[in-house]
């Protein structure tokens, strides 16, 4: 039974600041996604469902093809409830029919990212008992595929064919002037235990009914490495995926349904486009456009071509649009609402984009822990600058005196902590993390900052050392680990700074052994036979010594204030 509205509003300030239309304590859906994205599908089997450069699939075509991938699972993989299905996928349209077929079939997703090193792939794909991964035939994305099934990380793939994604026109194109991209998947070693995606589809199998439970059946298990660097599987229920997308969907007023379309720039496997680019339109009917990598032309093109007015962003991107001298009022036009998320949103990206667009520019904040989105500014009418909104509906935060623990209050700096339905149940075989993620039952995020008397919250900071580089979590000890193994590096410190495009970025310090010397392109360029794109340092400054604490630990702390006396002192 709801407390009374008096009591609610004054353990929750915010819900007197909620845009018109809203109510915090709103029933929320938990149906799972599957399901509800077939309900979707029945509804208008004929309107368009996805956008792929030009080629479109309708809802009808996409049910069918989910529905045949699921029983595709069930009877030649024995995919089950349970089962950890590994996507190793950019955004393509072979990107939600293995999802939501995953699901159907009772299985639980694993996503990979495709830019992630051999390494750690391994290490998720081996934690998580992904025995299956459904990847591309592009060279880059299959021998990592591949090298995967040689150190027996996986057991079998199911590669789809990339060309047949793409219009005609450019499918032709691709396989002419692009075929040294493709991997030739017939040659692999593996080929024995390597399937076609298409072939699989085409089988058109009729999937066995699974019945889920949605608070407890694991839809999605999501890695995300926390303050070691290690990645953790957070363990996200049918009803916590559900959950958020409900919470969003009220929250939105409406924006996530026909006649919007809504742009997937962002890639599905990252949790904020899995959620806000994906699930949310695609249940409601709304037709996701989708690119597979960040282009500014290509998104240009985008708007210009199918008028789509909601673009789900990180600061990264919104910086790219704002500084370039081909994006404007004109080709911005259709643009109604860009949602930023993944990384702290700078004011000056807010200011310079909003001379670009009239577009209401709205920050989010989440965490993969709570699939993910916690707080938002409003959707539809503008929100306090520098705020990430308010808690959305069923979502109770508080903030918590890193020190002390205890409760602080309006305007106080504290840990933010969250409770709500779609928070985790906890990390995947690590009981010790699962106990540590959670103070007397509330969520810790690691973040501070702190909410005004208007149930607005601001956050100044966070407890973590890891980075967000354009959206991605990027850990210290990944780089330093890397960093040492090379024969000349005695000792190595690695920071966040901020960075004009990324958000932020990492430097290196780095000591040498006595009598050794490298510059530091030959270091970057060892480091790049270890570390992704995303984890390469910006810079790397070599010192006679590195600063540390009474115990001997080395300190970041005193790194961070040279740094930024290095920056004020450059002209």
């Amino acid at each position: 039974m709801a407390a009374p509205k008096s009591s609610i509003e004054g353990l929750r300030p915010w819900i007197a600041s909620y845009p018109d239309g809203i109510t915090w304590d709103d029933a929320i859906d938990t149906t799972p996604v599957h399901e509800q994205v077939l309900a979707a599908c029945a509804r208008n089997p004929n309107a368009m469902a996805l956008d792929f450069l030009g080629a479109t699939t309708s809802f009808g075509e996409l049910a069918e093809k989910i529905t045949a991938f699921a029983g595709a699972l069930q009877s030649q993989f024995g995919v089950t409830k349970g089962s950890r299905v590994a996507l190793m996928l950019p955004n393509t349209p072979f990107y939600p029919i293995a999802y939501f077929g995953v699901l159907r079939a009772g299985g639980t997703v694993v996503n990979c990212n495709p830019l992630y090193t051999v390494a750690e792939l391994g290490h998720i794909t081996a934690n998580a008992g992904a025995d299956i991964m459904v990847t591309l035939d592009l060279q880059q994305i299959f021998e990592k595929a591949e090298a995967l099934l040689a150190a027996g990380h996986v057991k079998k793939l199911i590669v789809a064919h990339f060309p047949n994604a793409l219009p005609l026109v450019k499918k032709v194109l691709f396989s002419l002037a692009k075929r040294k991209d493709l991997a030739k998947v017939s040659h692999s070693p593996h080929a024995n235990v390597i399937a076609g995606f298409e072939a699989l589809i085409a089988r058109n199998d009729n999937p066995a009914p699974v019945v889920i439970d949605p608070l407890k059946d694991i839809a999605v298990q999501q890695y995300t490495g926390g303050t070691t660097g290690i990645p953790k599987g957070a363990l996200l229920t049918h009803a916590n995926i559900a959950a958020n997308m409900s919470q969003i969907d009220k929250w939105g007023c409406g924006l996530f349904y026909p006649p919007s379309k809504v742009i997937a720039v962002l890639p599905f496997f990252h949790i904020f486009a899995m959620t806000v680019c994906m699930n949310v339109p695609l249940c409601n009917g709304t037709p996701v456009i989708m690119l597979p990598r960040f282009e500014l032309k290509a998104l240009l093109g985008i708007f210009a071509r199918t008028k789509a007015n909601v673009l789900p962003a990180v600061p990264t991107l919104l910086n790219a649009i704002a500084r370039a001298d081909t994006a404007g009022q004109a080709e911005l036009a259709s643009l109604e609402v860009a949602i930023s998320g993944g990384a702290a949103l700078p004011d000056e990206v807010r200011h310079a984009f909003s001379k670009k667009s009239q577009a209401l520019l709205a920050e989010g904040y989440g965490l993969t822990e709570a699939s993910p989105v916690v707080c938002c500014a409003a959707l539809r009418v503008a929100s306090k600058p520098m705020s990430i909104g308010m808690p959305l509906p069923g979502t109770d935060i508080r903030f918590v005196d890193v020190d002390s623990g205890k409760v602080v209050g309006i305007g106080e700096n504290g840990e933010l902590q969250v409770k709500g339905p779609q928070v985790m149940v906890g990390y995947y075989g690590n009981p010790e993390a699962s106990k540590d993620a959670f103070m007397d039952g509330w969520l810790r995020t690691g973040d501070v900052g702190h909410m005004d008397e208007d149930g607005y919250v601001f956050l100044v900071d966070r407890i973590k050392d890891l980075i967000i580089c354009s959206g991605f979590n990027v850990y210290p000890r990944t780089i330093e680990e890397a960093a040492m193994t090379h024969e000349a590096v005695e000792e190595v410190n690695v920071i966040g700074v901020a960075d004009e495009y990324r958000g932020e970025a990492p430097v290196a310090f780095v000591k040498l052994k006595a009598g050794q010397s490298i510059s530091e392109s030959d270091l970057k360029a060892f480091l790049a036979e270890k570390l992704n794109k995303i984890e390469m340092p910006k810079q790397i400054i070599f010192k006679d010594a590195l600063p540390k604490t009474l115990i001997g630990k080395l300190s970041k702390k005193e790194l961070r204030e040279e740094y930024a006396q290095m920056k004020a002192a450059k002209p």
